[in-house]
């Protein structure tokens, strides 16, 4: 039913282009209404390469009780844009918690990972779009649908707004949600080529409403969360989870969509360190932790678990930092 699945990879995280499974079978056990448009495997009819392109997920569900399930942790392939017209939906992302709240909308870039539930969902109507702007990192720039309508300056203008500025909830205007209300209505047309032309044209006033919201807000804006420092700075956050994978400094680089030279460059600026001693110093840590807490596990399986190659480099870098070979370190500190 469901076309090939879009990966998006973060160190050790495989995200998918969320299939929302949860959602999907609670549809199919009669659960809630769904209506959506998807590529990949994103949920609903399909959306034909020709179709709204750049558009890679469209649709709501609407549920009218509380939910057993909800979407675990996740990325999009885009920047995701949601609308709670009823009800009350947990929400997280990164490390903060909300409880969405009626006329609130969220607004989620590629590289933010979060979860709507907690783990569960309550009862409530909830619209989603999701628009790829060709990007993965908060340093890249945003390219739009050649369809997308705004004045090259007002483009511009919100394209700022949206990279300098990461709060997740908003609320809604009137204008937006009664553009989302409008796109549920056609989304019920299985014929996407009768409705493509207004889904686009509801899809713009989005948008437009959208930059008119941001600037009578006067939001606070940072231009640091949009330089490649900042993507440093989410890669070296990660790692203390993904310290463990075969990392080379090329591959570091590449993960940050950065050359060597400018990923070196900001690695060091945060950190004082280069890339691998960072990697090195963060794995010895964790080995000397696991050596003094964990004593059932075998030295050696300590090492290689840690993301050292061989058990010989494992003793030689742990006696340089901490002068004693792992066993010595052990016995040190294990009565």
């Amino acid at each position: 039913m469901l076309s090939t699945q879009q990966v998006y990879k973060d160190q050790d995280k495989i995200y998918h282009a969320d299939t929302c499974q949860p959602l999907i079978a609670a549809n199919q056990e009669g659960k809630l209404q769904l209506e959506a448009w998807g590529r990949f495997t994103y949920p609903g009819r399909r959306i034909e390469p020709e179709e709204l392109t750049g558009v890679n997920s469209i649709g709501y569900w609407d549920a009218h009780f509380r939910q057993s399930w909800g979407l675990d942790w996740h990325r999009n392939e885009g920047i995701e844009i949601t609308f709670l017209e009823s009800g009350q939906i947990p929400f997280a992302l990164e490390n903060k918690a909300f409880t969405l709240n009626p006329d609130e909308i969220t607004i989620t870039r590629p590289w933010q990972p979060h979860r709507v539930g907690d783990p569960t969902i309550g009862a409530g109507k909830l619209f989603w779009l999701i628009l790829d702007v060709g990007v993965r990192h908060p340093h890249q720039e945003w390219i739009w649908p050649d369809w997308i309508m705004l004045t090259k300056a007002d483009l511009t203008e919100l394209t700022r707004m949206l990279r300098q500025n990461e709060q997740p909830v908003w609320k809604a205007s009137d204008e937006i949600k009664l553009c989302f209300q409008r796109l549920g209505s056609l989304l019920k047309n299985k014929d996407l080529g009768k409705v493509e032309s207004w889904i686009k044209v509801y899809i713009n006033e989005i948008l437009l409403h959208l930059l008119d919201s941001f600037r009578c807000g006067q939001i606070p804006l940072s231009k640091a969360l949009t330089e490649g420092r900042r993507t440093v700075e989410l890669f070296i956050k990660d790692l203390n989870k993904t310290f463990m994978e075969p990392w080379t400094l090329d591959s570091m680089a590449a993960q940050c969509g950065l050359g060597i030279t400018r990923f070196v460059h900001y690695f060091k600026q945060i950190t004082n360190a280069s890339p691998m001693q960072y990697l090195t110093n963060l794995r010895l840590e964790v080995a000397a932790h696991q050596l003094i807490h964990a004593p059932h596990l075998h030295i050696n399986n300590i090492g290689y678990d840690c993301g050292f190659s061989s058990s010989e480099y494992f003793a030689t870098v742990f006696r340089k930092q901490y002068g004693y070979s792992p066993k010595s370190y052990r016995l040190q500190h294990v009565t």
